[in-house]
């Protein structure tokens, strides 16, 4: 009777456990390869999400005897990443982008030209040269290195074409631009404006009956860095409608790509506050870590009012210019560019200026995050930073506050300036260095040229510059560069071109791993935004921010990175994108 009683116990509480309900979640993913870039770069089997968070993650069978969704997803073997956060972008100006005339890899300024007639051509209602209509032609990407003419182009064809409708096309890096006479003629530029930090490109002078013309008769049309501000005094700015229109259309391409977060480098009052709108009525998605211009308005509204965060709009930082770019020689450089003696480039603007904004930033709790080309650039804003980090944030080499101050691009250095990022005043504290692995392989044809053999070897030292610092976070800078993340990647790890070259690698010494390659795209790309803890990983308790790959990342081959795409992009546990 007892051995009944025993036996009759055990088969209820048996019963019990069998039927015990599991636990309710809204998403599961299972049988996956899931690169969670934890502390231990673990690779679990499975996750469960539950209001827009990881819940817990681990094996497949442990996950599924004891949770249960309304979406399953079954990813059969394949890859799932955390959501890609691009370090360096320009988000908005990408969408705005797609609505202009794209001149990227034109071979010619006759492509150029070819171009922008065929985009006017096709669009009627909005461009004319008759009565005198000043509607603008906007253009994106033309870059004279990959010309085989590798020289600045002249204004004279367009003034043919268009007499009396202003054009603006900007070079690839956006540090330079082409605009035609009348353009010119409505900015008031001529040969005697002075610009502090920019350069009016002459041809020299040619004297005219018409004293009105002669103004402007020297000038090739092209302007570097700051004085391309003076045509943007005029430029007609885009309506509210535009602004929307571009950010969404700019959306849906960066969500098929597997992104979920942009750091947006250099954005106005105006497009955060619709950015900011649009978010909350859920028409955009994507997160962004908007990056302000430090203009007036910018300035005065934030640092009276402070840092401002939501779930998907962080702003907390500045984006300032040292100087410009490679390509069009502006990059500030301590010795003269090899391939023109007479130039060092320049800084955009006064080194006080750059020390009172930097304790500007600091007393009112903002990061810093500078743009730095040439190795001068890099010099005086490095030491800057280091200056105030041992005065203001540490005491006696004790870590008050990580302001994690950010040096974009990082291009060209010095074994001097690669070693002071590893001796900030404290150990935990160090310039973030933010660079962008195609920069690399897309100036390596020309680069050496500008810097000759011995200053290339310490430009685009990614691998150099991670070891140093701890760690790289890692962009596109697109549209300069193409928003694919993939190239990133392939870049990184490579150091070659989309065509395989050069077949050893470019500079081979400082590719990145493929692990270091991942954490610089999510999880150390969300430490240079202070979202460490809410993304970059697959952990519980972090945002359900991840994608699903055709291929696995870390185990292909090199040239199979390049082909890889998304299948499916969520945010929030949302699915934003599938293929």
């Amino acid at each position: 009777m007892k051995l009944f009683k025993w036996a009759f116990l055990l088969a209820v509480l048996v019963s019990s456990c069998m039927s015990k309900p599991k636990i309710k979640v809204d998403l599961i993913v299972y049988h996956a390869a899931v690169y969670t870039v934890d502390s231990k770069f673990s690779v679990a089997e499975c996750f469960a999400v539950k209001d827009g968070k990881i819940l817990v993650v681990g094996k497949s069978d442990s996950i599924l005897a004891h949770y249960e969704a309304k979406e399953m997803i079954d990813a059969a073997g394949k890859a799932v990443f955390p959501g890609f956060i691009d370090a360096h972008c320009h988000f908005y100006e990408y969408g705005r982008s797609l609505q202009e005339v794209d001149l990227v890899g034109t071979k010619s300024f006759e492509e150029v030209i070819q171009r922008i007639q065929s985009f006017v051509s096709s669009h009627p209602e909005i461009y004319s040269d008759k009565n005198g209509r000043s509607n603008w032609i906007v253009g994106h990407g033309w870059d004279q290195n990959n010309w085989e003419e590798k020289k600045f182009p002249d204004r004279k064809q367009l003034d043919l074409l268009f007499p009396h409708t202003p054009v603006y096309l900007s070079r690839i890096d956006g540090h330079a631009t082409l605009v035609n006479g009348e353009a010119l003629k409505q900015a008031g530029i001529t040969n005697w404006v002075h610009v502090d930090g920019g350069i009016i490109i002459t041809r020299g002078l040619y004297e005219t009956e018409d004293m009105t013309h002669v103004k402007t008769e020297g000038l090739s049309g092209v302007l570097i860095d700051n004085a391309m501000d003076l045509i943007g005094k005029v430029l007609l700015r885009p309506s509210k409608l535009e602004i929307r229109k571009a950010l969404l259309d700019a959306q849906q391409k960066c969500l098929a790509m597997g992104l979920t977060t942009l750091d947006d480098a250099g954005l106005s009052k105006e497009v955060v506050d619709l950015i900011d709108q649009i978010q909350k009525s859920g028409e955009l998605k994507m997160r962004i870590y908007a990056m302000l211009t430090p203009d007036k308005e910018n300035l005065d509204y934030y640092l009276t009012h402070g840092q401002y965060k939501t779930d998907r709009l962080n702003i907390r930082s500045f984006k300032f210019y040292a100087d410009g770019a490679l390509g069009s020689r502006g990059a500030c450089l301590l010795k003269p560019y090899t391939d023109k003696p007479s130039e060092f480039g320049f800084l955009l603007n006064k080194p006080e200026y750059y020390r009172s904004m930097a304790l500007e930033m600091f007393q009112k709790g903002f990061q810093m995050n500078t743009h730095c080309i040439g190795d001068s650039a890099v010099r005086m804003i490095l030491r800057l930073y280091n200056n105030i980090f041992m005065n203001y944030a540490c005491n006696g080499g004790h870590l008050h506050m990580n302001p994690r101050w950010r040096i974009e691009h990082f291009q060209v250095t010095t074994p001097e300036d690669i070693a002071l990022l590893s001796n900030s005043c404290s150990k935990q504290m160090s310039p973030i260095p933010s660079v962008q692995p195609t920069h690399a392989t897309s100036d390596m044809k020309w680069a050496i040229d500008r810097l000759g053999p011995e200053r290339i070897k310490y430009a685009y030292a990614y691998k150099e510059l991670k070891e140093a610092a701890g760690m790289v976070a890692l962009g596109t800078d697109f549209p300069v560069e193409d928003i694919s993340p993939f190239k990133t990647f392939y870049a990184a790890v490579s150091r070659k071109d989309i065509h395989g070259n050069p077949e050893k690698g470019f500079q081979p010494e400082n590719a990145l791993t493929r692990e270091d390659a991942l954490r610089g795209m999510t999880i150390w790309a969300a430490y240079a935004n202070f979202e460490e803890k809410e993304k970059g990983s697959i952990e519980p308790g972090k945002m359900a921010d991840f994608i699903l790959l055709d291929r696995n990342l870390m185990k292909c081959s090199e040239q199979e990175i390049l082909k890889a795409s998304t299948l499916a992009t969520y945010i929030n546990g949302e699915r934003v994108y599938y293929k």
